[in-house]
């Protein structure tokens, strides 16, 4: 399955071909759908005009989509691809937010350890392993990630150059690897908002939002 959303993650429709059927779980060709991976929430809308229950990622090739009716189509029939542009659009912006967070926080704080991730439409979460309060540091991040973000900075997905199944996102020195949708430019993004949560003894959140 070739996913389209990596060369363009702007698209909001395409064309597939039905490769699979199975009751009202299906495959396609290619898609622009994403399906949750690596922390990142799923997009949202229609194959063939019918809704999308659950999109899931069975490995790297091949992504499955669950409708909520059983398709009037066949294997072998184009379809058309819909997904909500908005829903899109958010995810979007805060993936990338999260991205020059976390950067951010590893040159204020040092290398922490990160225990887990997640990016929705409205909010993304980064929770590490840390003694103490991350509180007192937010305000000083709020505004060197905010800086940083005004400056107009591009941002570029490229292959890894021994694993083509491994994609980064790169923006001037930052180097992550990711395979999930991402702006071209940190001026889409807006404005971030950062709030500490505690999950535990010696474990700390921060959530991030745009505001």
């Amino acid at each position: 399955m070739k996913k389209l959303y990596w060369d363009d993650p702007y698209l909001t429709k395409c064309t597939s071909v039905v490769t699979s059927i199975e009751e009202s779980k299906i495959k396609l060709d290619q898609t622009i759908f994403y399906a949750f991976s690596g922390g990142q929430a799923s997009d949202f809308g229609t194959i063939g005009g019918i809704n999308v229950v659950e999109a899931v990622e069975e490995d790297k090739e091949n992504i499955s989509y669950l409708l909520d009716n059983v398709p009037n189509f066949n294997i072998g029939d184009e379809v058309e691809v819909v997904i909500n542009e908005e829903r899109r659009r958010k995810i979007r912006n805060l993936h990338s937010a999260t991205h020059i967070v976390s950067y951010f926080v590893e040159e204020k704080l040092g290398k922490l350890e990160c225990i887990g991730s997640n990016v929705s439409v409205d909010k993304a979460r980064l929770d590490y392993i840390f003694e103490g309060s991350i509180s007192e540091h937010l305000m000083e991040l709020e505004e060197k990630i905010n800086l940083f973000i005004l400056e107009e900075n591009e941002v570029t997905i490229e292959n890894d150059e021994t694993d083509t199944k491994l994609r980064l996102w790169i923006c001037k020195e930052m180097n992550m690897p990711c395979g999930g949708t991402h702006v071209k430019n940190t001026k889409e993004i807006g404005k971030v908002k950062l709030k500490r949560k505690n999950i535990g003894s010696g474990k700390e959140r921060i959530e991030v939002t745009l505001i």
